[in-house]
């Protein structure tokens, strides 16, 4: 596969071409023949017209590449070796919704053929490749695996926003299901990755390993969450503490925070959907997931007993949020938890108008029920810089004046503005 593949005999095909499948496949695309295909027609449109619609890659990234995007099966069957970078979300329940997952698995089903290759790089729980994925890809195609095709396992570790830590420097773990696949697959992923690759002993391993990176730090910033909380008890700034602790050389540097999105705020889940499968209660994971899914309305609440506390009537009283994307310099506000925030407010009767330099409006308002504010006021009791964009890293207290009154608070989440604010009333995590 990987000589055929080289010498564009066979293609590549990636299926899900969001922030994770579209690098892979122009990446690819670089060395191979590529089909990228993705369900969502207005998707492709943009794509093939040189567009991320994830707002990742800029217009350049496309050039040089020899892909064709498409939604239809008929061209994804000249693909020989599939790679599914499709989301794995959570449902209102907080448990694995693998629609997509089986959505993508079913129609490589129905074009998959003898010598074919599949790779998952979905974040998944140890077993869902063999044992949910495998079963459907088996019954639609009429094939068996380890006789008529191979199929493999290989993370994402694509990190939205950052340009340093991209696909080509970032060590592949990779996988197969025997001996034959993993050295194939790890030779395909070669062609492009210049950080090489680890070979995993066994599918399940490499999926192990992938979840428990985001539960590593999903536990680490519950901690740090956590340690905020007691230190505004105590009246101490946390990131002084940080600071002055970080001065030790085995020190982790994790932060407080919101932690929303698709990886550290979901993938927790699926681990601990399957140890409850498998007879085992995760307390320190489930724990961690308590603290963070409640720090949304931590940052409200505390708000608001601030400015109860300063004589503001809560009836009357307007905020502005700045920033609603999860995290800092994206435009995905896939699982926002500045949303909680902003509800928690609202719930107090609070007026709250929001702004962010890379969010779209129209989607903000489909999926949370809140649009930007076009022109902010000039009278906010409250700014809460709740995502710390480029954008705002250089803000000063004349900057927030713009905004605000004389008697006013400033909420600085990632602690941003320790140091600038001298006038207004400050607090941070």
């Amino acid at each position: 596969m990987y000589s055929e593949l080289l010498n564009k005999e066979s293609k590549l095909a990636v299926i899900g071409l969001g922030y994770v499948g579209l690098p892979i496949a122009l990446e690819f695309a670089r060395k191979v023949s590529v089909i990228g295909f993705d369900i969502n027609a207005s998707r492709i449109a943009m794509m093939q017209r040189n567009e991320d619609p994830s707002g990742e890659l800029p217009s350049s990234a496309f050039e040089g590449c020899d892909i064709v995007f498409t939604d239809s099966l008929d061209v994804l069957r000249e693909a020989r070796f599939f790679i599914v970078a499709v989301p794995t979300p959570i449902d209102e329940h907080k448990l694995p919704d693998l629609r997509p997952l089986l959505g993508a698995t079913r129609s490589i089903g129905q074009v998959l053929k003898k010598g074919d290759y599949v790779v998952f790089e979905s974040t998944v729980y140890p077993g869902c490749t063999e044992e949910d994925c495998l079963p459907v890809l088996e019954e639609l195609s009429g094939l068996k695996c380890g006789v008529d095709f191979k199929i493999g396992y290989s993370p994402e570790r694509i990190n939205p926003g950052d340009k340093e830590h991209t696909l080509s420097k970032i060590t592949k773990v990779v996988s197969g299901c025997d001996a034959e696949s993993l050295e194939e697959i790890a030779r395909v992923y070669e062609i492009v990755v210049k950080a090489g690759v680890h070979r995993a002993s066994t599918i399940k391993v490499a999926e192990a390993a992938k979840i428990i990176e985001n539960t590593q730090r999903d536990v680490n910033i519950a901690l740090m969450n956590e340690l905020s909380i007691i230190f505004n008890k105590m009246g101490i700034n946390t990131y002084e503490v940080l600071e002055a602790a970080g001065t030790k050389w085995n020190f982790l540097r994790f932060m407080p925070g919101l932690v929303g999105g698709h990886c550290i705020g979901v993938d927790p889940y699926y681990l601990t959907y399957k140890a409850q499968a498998s007879g085992y209660h995760a307390q320190v994971i489930n724990s961690g997931r308590y603290v963070n899914d409640s720090m949304g309305f931590y940052v409200a609440k505390q708000t608001v007993k601030k400015l109860i506390s300063m004589g503001k009537d809560m009836s009357k009283c307007k905020v502005l949020v700045m920033g609603a994307t999860f995290k800092e310099d994206v435009e995905d506000i896939r699982n926002s938890k500045v949303a909680d925030v902003i509800n928690e407010f609202k719930s107090y009767g609070v007026a709250v108008d929001v702004i962010d330099p890379r969010a779209d409006s129209e989607e903000l308002q489909h999926e949370y029920g809140f649009s930007l504010t076009t022109q902010p006021g000039n009278d906010y009791d409250a700014v809460v810089v709740a995502v710390n964009h480029k954008e705002y890293k250089d803000l000063n207290e004349q900057d927030l004046l713009k905004f605000t009154g004389e008697d006013a608070l400033i909420v600085d989440l990632k602690g941003i503005l320790r140091g600038k604010i001298t006038q207004l009333r400050y607090w941070s995590l």
